[in-house]
């Protein structure tokens, strides 16, 4: 089974190092010298594509691998505690079999009677028992060292994000239900049409002034740079006029703009469910998402109160979900593993939708919404990456929640014994320091989101005001 943990995550750290960024670079790479629209342009093209993302990917496999061997060499040793009790030495006790005895050196059956009862000698020996606390201190293996980084570093994201989800999951999903579509009057739809029309005719010349302004900006300078996620490594050369705070101000517009087009497309989309497409609606949608919004609700419940009662005290106060398990496993093993499979799952759903959540409410960076037919390349890497990179703190936070139901298990004996008293990761995962992150989070989410429930974009005029500003 330990082989299989280390296949799996030698795979995750393959898409996350390898695959994943080469495809980034490959499908992002742009280079403005080619002979656009000839098969020797194409060919050209093709082939500084693929050595732009391989030079690029050079660069990321060199970073990686300089950053796990120097942490490697320093923080490779894991202190795992343990108790030593220590008794006087006995003599002449003798060992029995639980199926046959010696007794006068002939083999009898065991029988009950000849266990003895305890004895004021039985007991003088456990008050004689000493105990003592102590450290065992061994080098974990590369491998073990590497599911401990990226470890390390998804609980960021899986705190940040997973928080955010846990809280929106369950209100979007019933929001979905109080808001499907009905049928609407002419008065309705006129006015719904009015409406849409005003507010796609204003986006339209915000993105007019939005390429005006990039061509003024680039109009004397000559692009050195690459676009979208290449954009780290290289820049326009017009952009190097600016001060930092303008080209900050000019990439949140830009951000701006793209939240107002997405949430004008999502009511364009609800729009047409009311009038031209009502009768291709399915009307089963909103009450499947009013049935998994519920159900997210008493998951979400769950999952605090066993973060409160068993993680977080050092004592546990109850089993909870690790008793529901162990019941569920009387009436067939697989009901339990399903459960389990099933709150871990919630968990990576909760990750993918915070981070969207987040990235639509606040201009941070872009977000990445995930739809049919609408995806970009991008996009669904960028949350392939996302969801890979927070499995592994799932499976460290599920061990960690369901300890009792997981004993004896070959994840429970990585992450919960030998990652767990790593050196410096120690501090993180034994003061619980991202699980108090997540609960923050959540209840902070929780608060803002009774508050501001729907997703609004940035009034048009406004944007547009700024770029009038900013133009003059």
């Amino acid at each position: 089974m330990e082989l299989f943990w280390d296949i799996l995550y030698i795979l995750v750290l393959v898409w996350l190092v390898f695959l994943i960024p080469f495809s980034t670079f490959y499908y992002e790479a742009d280079d403005g010298t080619l002979m656009a629209g000839t098969s020797i342009g194409a060919k050209q093209q093709k082939n500084s594509r693929l050595c732009e993302a391989i030079k690029y990917q050079f660069v990321v496999i060199v970073s990686v691998a300089l950053i796990f061997f120097i942490a490697y060499f320093f923080l490779k040793e894991t202190n795992i505690p343990v108790t030593e009790y220590t008794a006087p030495e006995l003599s002449l006790v003798p060992v029995y079999s639980t199926s046959r005895v010696f007794v006068n050196n002939t083999v009898q059956p065991f029988t009950r009677n000849q266990l003895a009862d305890v004895t004021i000698q039985d007991v003088r020996i456990g008050d004689a028992t000493f105990v003592k606390k102590s450290n065992i201190s061994i080098d974990v293996d590369p491998i073990t060292f590497c599911i401990a980084m990226m470890s390390f570093i998804g609980w960021f994201f899986f705190s940040l994000f997973g928080g955010i989800g846990m809280a929106a999951l369950p209100l979007d999903l019933i929001l979905t239900f109080k808001n499907r579509p009905r049928h609407m009057d002419a008065v309705e739809m006129a006015d719904a049409q009015t409406s849409i029309r005003e507010r796609v005719n204003e986006l339209v010349d915000i993105g007019e002034m939005i390429k005006i302004e990039e061509e003024e900006l680039n109009a004397d300078a000559e692009t050195v740079g690459a676009k979208g996620f290449l954009g780290m490594f290289k820049s326009k050369a017009g952009y190097k006029k600016l001060t930092r705070k303008e080209r900050k101000e000019r990439k949140k517009t830009v951000k701006e703009f793209k939240q107002a087009v997405y949430i004008l497309e999502q009511d364009i989309h609800d729009f047409k469910a009311c009038t031209t497409s009502y009768n291709d609606y399915n009307p089963l949608i909103p009450y499947a998402s009013l049935f998994f919004g519920l159900l997210s609700i008493v998951i979400s419940i769950f999952w605090v109160l066993q973060i409160v009662l068993y993680i977080l005290p050092n004592v546990a106060t109850h089993p909870l979900l690790n008793s529901y398990f162990r019941w569920f496993d009387t009436w067939f093993p697989m009901f339990g593993v399903l459960s389990v499979a099933i709150f871990s799952f919630y968990l990576l759903t909760c990750a993918l939708k915070g981070c969207f959540k987040f990235g639509l409410r606040f201009m941070f960076f872009a977000f990445h919404p995930m739809e049919p037919n609408k995806t970009y390349m991008s996009s669904f890497l960028f949350n392939i990456a996302l969801l890979l990179l927070c499995s592994i703190p799932v499976v460290q936070f599920s061990t960690e929640a369901f300890a009792e139901y997981a004993r004896n298990t070959t994840a429970l004996q990585v992450f919960g014994t030998q990652i767990r008293y790593m050196r410096f990761f120690s501090y993180f995962f034994e003061n619980y320091v991202f699980i108090y992150a997540f609960l923050v989070m959540f209840f902070l989410t929780s608060l803002y989101l009774m508050c501001k429930p729907v997703n609004k974009a940035m009034d048009g005029k406004t944007l547009k005001e700024k770029l009038r500003l900013r133009g003059s």
